[in-house]
């Protein structure tokens, strides 16, 4: 049997499931039609209509099985973010200073390379002076 990430295992009816994505989505579709649509009622009915719209689309979304999905992988991922040893400042600034320290050296030898590659193709072999 595959490696289950959550332990909790539900049974979902997948009409009812695909049901509630449906109507998410029509639910988000209608509150911007609506938006449009109310033009004429003023900012505050329009906006209104749109956030109020939005809300309901999500609501009914996290009920679904993919929203309560995407939940648990929200808390998943902070459990995680929250297990990382973040570098103080000393160790951030020190990396920093090593990161540019490595960036000027390597940037000096490409420029030492090209230029010597220059003369030898440029004056050695092709005989081309400047």
């Amino acid at each position: 049997m595959p490696f289950m990430a959550s332990a909790n295992i539900e049974t979902v009816n997948q009409g009812a499931d695909v049901a509630k994505s449906i109507l998410a989505v029509l639910l988000a579709i209608l509150s911007v039609v609506a938006f449009y649509y109310l033009g004429d009622q003023g900012g505050l009915v329009q906006w209104l209509s749109l956030l109020g719209g939005l809300l309901l689309a999500v609501i009914v979304f996290f009920t679904s099985i993919h929203g309560k999905q995407l939940i648990a992988f929200g808390k998943d991922a902070t459990r995680e973010v929250q297990k990382v040893v973040w570098p103080t400042r000393k160790e951030a600034t020190q990396m920093t200073i090593y990161v540019f320290a490595f960036v000027a050296i390597m940037a000096t030898f490409l420029w030492f390379t090209d230029k010597t590659l220059e003369w030898v193709i440029y004056d050695l072999i092709l005989g081309w002076k400047k």
